[in-house]
């Protein structure tokens, strides 16, 4: 187990909670996100990863620092494929582009709840139960099957189980009503299109987390390289999405290039799970071959979106 001093979970707690006032803050008023901004904030969030994986690098050490810097960006390349699902979101329920922060930032705070306590299951049962490490890599190979058969594309927002469960619990209106969730209207609460627009977001986060929690722990069962590397790739995933608007479909081979990456973490959970339950002898893949990975087919995978555009 890595000795973490409790001082440096004391610091990612504190840079969290403040990143989440200042960002909400210095979005109070709603107002359409543009690209310059979107940049920006990117640029703001990643400064933050990176700085924190440098204290990783010189408090804990290299290895810790490569395994924050592997699962950060793992994580990172991930959260694109919630991007796409977030578009098709806020085009089925129509969401004015003036919300869209709004909306993205509670997704945002209900995923780094969620996430955290799957990857606080996750870690704990792959402590105790070594042999788990099989069913994550079959998760993680059923999910690159679906993407390469492009399945997740029959994904509804308005039929979901979550958004169908709040019409059954609170009536929701057909109309917007600015930024608010709530509204009374004949004497009686009803929930706006713009909370049923954050179940789907958090909804489909939980859906993601499957692909998610088992990845990194192939690159680390630390519960600190785990929740941190999580959550700074979850806390600027809110510019990401503003940042690529309109660009996602430019970037068509990006899904086969995230699909090879969860296959190749895949067969690393499987390497990884023979060493400890079947044989020593079994070699693994070092940290630093699986961030080089996922940076060259990362890359590849935009060149050559960029290199060959779709069609039409």
């Amino acid at each position: 187990m890595l000795d973490v001093p409790w001082w440096l979970w004391a610091v990612f707690g504190a840079v969290v909670v403040v990143s989440l006032a200042v960002d909400l803050l210095a979005h109070r008023d709603t107002h359409v996100i543009g690209f310059r901004e979107a940049a920006a904030w990117s640029g703001v969030w990643v400064g933050l990863a990176v700085a924190f994986g440098v204290v990783v690098f010189l408090v804990l050490g290299t290895t810790p620092g490569v395994e924050y810097t592997t699962a950060w960006l793992l994580e990172k390349s991930l959260s694109v494929d919630n991007l796409f699902v977030f578009a098709l979101i806020f085009g089925y329920f129509r969401v004015p582009r003036a919300y869209q922060h709004r909306v993205l930032f509670f997704g945002v705070l209900g995923a780094l709840v969620f996430r955290g306590l799957f990857l606080a299951a996750g870690v704990a049962v792959v402590s105790r139960f070594t042999a788990v490490l099989f069913v994550f890599a079959a998760v993680l190979f059923w999910s690159t099957y679906k993407i390469l058969k492009e399945e997740d594309d029959s994904f509804d927002p308005g039929r979901s189980l979550a958004v169908r469960l709040l019409r059954k619990v609170v009536p929701v209106r057909d109309e917007y009503a600015g930024a608010h969730f709530f509204v009374r209207e004949a004497g009686r609460r009803v929930a706006t299109p713009l909370l049923a627009v954050v179940v789907a977001i958090e909804a489909a986060d939980l859906v993601f987390a499957v692909d998610s929690v088992p990845a990194v722990l192939a690159v680390s069962d630390e519960p600190f390289i785990v929740y941190t590397s999580n959550a700074f790739a979850i806390l600027g995933l809110r510019a990401l999405y503003f940042l690529l608007a309109g660009l996602l479909d430019r970037f068509h081979y990006l899904s086969k290039g995230l699909a090879l990456i969860l296959a190749f973490i895949g067969v690393k959970l499987v390497l990884q799970a023979s060493h400890k339950v079947i044989s020593s002898s079994v070699p693994e893949i070092p940290s630093p071959v699986s961030l080089a990975v996922i940076v060259v087919v990362l890359a590849g995978s935009v060149l050559l979106s960029l290199a060959r555009p779709r069609e039409g």
